[in-house]
């Protein structure tokens, strides 16, 4: 094995690498957020993910306010080394809806379809 260093990922224009949560045990995709090289050292370091924000532009500590905590799991990097898989264990919703997923609507015979309802 070789030591990761999170510098090395291609991040985009922003400094940013989007991040895809999964639940590490039904691999339900969670949510989609942006991280940069000191979120994920952060998230390493810590066990508790951590994200940018964009539009507080500061970290944001997955549950911090809400008790809706990511634990990770594991974080792999995609082929490319520009998307980041993150599994974790989801205490709570992960949704700011109160869903446990943020992809809770779909298209179905072009018509808007709602999955799930808060929990």
């Amino acid at each position: 094995m070789m030591p990761f260093d999170p510098t090395t990922l291609r991040y985009n224009d922003a400094g940013l690498i989007p991040a895809i949560a999964q639940d590490a045990n039904s691999y339900e995709v969670l949510m989609l957020a942006w991280m940069n090289a000191e979120s994920i050292a952060k998230t390493l370091e810590t066990g508790r993910v951590t994200y940018w924000s964009r539009s507080r532009q500061a970290f944001w500590i997955k549950g911090a306010t809400s008790g809706h905590v990511q634990e990770l799991v594991d974080l792999r990097f995609d082929c490319d080394q520009d998307c980041l898989l993150l599994l974790v264990k989801q205490t709570g919703p992960a949704c700011h809806t109160g869903r446990q997923s943020c992809f809770y609507r779909a298209v179905r015979q072009g018509e808007i379809k709602e999955l799930s309802a808060p929990v």
